[in-house]
């Protein structure tokens, strides 16, 4: 067998001639390779087997590990959203019960600001911080929310003790009884208009123009309104721990006996029926039947 070699590099041809022996020669080299590569193959598949499946383990409990985590760290955060969800509307309902009970206390709106955070501040800490880590958080959100249901617990009787307390002062005679409220004689001893002699005042006597209105002092029962011979027309009005007030020498009356009034409700008017020297309101409180002075109740002006 001849072989030509021919060149770019060079102008002439190279001419090889292989005869059967060098033929035989590289058959059985060939041989020999795929031989020793064969060999190779079948030591390292022996070698490697026992790896290859503990590697495709390992590699799937990886996958499966980080599956989990995340699965975990999704499960935490959807708890946590959902605990702060819950606090934002405990903040709120706290936020309306405080402004409610600010304004019980007869505290101006400006004065408590619920729905704005409060100011906070401080220099830089010279201690290194760290972050918070899920647990620290779900710690940290869990006593908060301990703190929140205890506050508005205890906030929620507060309303209750206000409210109670604001019902029972409009059952207590504590509103001037007239407009303006300027009074002409106080309680005790006085001049008698009439007689000229010393003589003990049971009421408070308010100026007041003809036909002006006549309130109630605070919320009752009305038990009399009629005509009285000293007093002309006059209204009394039941309240509690055996308060009663009576307002005297009225033009005309506006309710009637078992009528319920609430605080501020017109009874009456103005006028100056019975024992009277001029148009004005005699004005008493009576506890368990006995006249007190009322400026223990009213707030009267100086």
């Amino acid at each position: 067998m001849n072989i030509i070699l021919v060149s770019g590099r060079s102008t002439t041809a190279r001419t090889i001639s292989l005869d059967g022996r060098h033929l035989a020669y590289a058959c059985a080299g060939l041989t020999l390779a795929i031989i020793i590569a064969a060999g190779a193959l079948n030591l390292a598949i022996q070698y490697f087997s026992p790896v290859l499946p503990f590697m495709a383990q390992r590699n799937g409990s990886l996958q499966q590990n980080r599956e989990q985590s995340e699965s975990y760290m999704r499960d935490n955060l959807n708890a946590m959203a959902k605990r702060l969800g819950e606090m934002q509307a405990q903040l709120l309902r706290l936020d309306n019960l405080g402004e409610r009970l600010a304004k019980l206390a007869g505290f101006k709106p400006q004065e408590f600001q619920f729905s704005e955070p409060p100011g906070r501040g401080g220099a830089l800490s010279t201690v290194p911080s760290r972050d918070f880590s899920l647990n620290d958080l779900s710690t940290q959100a869990d006593s908060l929310k301990r703190r929140v249901d205890d506050h508005g617990d205890k906030l929620s009787v507060l309303e209750s003790l206000l409210t109670l307390e604001s019902a029972r002062n409009k059952l207590i005679p504590t509103m001037l009884p007239v407009l303006g409220g300027s009074y002409n004689s106080n309680f005790g001893w006085r001049i008698d208009p009439f007689t000229g002699r010393k003589s003990y005042h049971e009421g408070i006597d308010f100026a007041g123009g003809e036909g002006a209105p006549i309130l109630a002092a605070a919320g009752g029962v009305v038990i009399y309104a009629e005509r009285h011979s000293q007093y002309g027309n006059m209204v009394e009005i039941e309240h509690v721990n055996n308060l009663t007030t009576r307002y005297a020498h009225a033009s005309r009356l506006h309710v009637k006996v078992g009528d319920m009034v609430l605080r501020g409700a017109k009874i009456a008017e103005v006028g100056r029926t019975g024992r009277a020297t001029g148009t004005h309101l005699h004005f008493e409180v009576l506890q368990r039947g006995v006249a007190v002075n009322p400026a223990q109740f009213l707030q009267l002006p100086r």
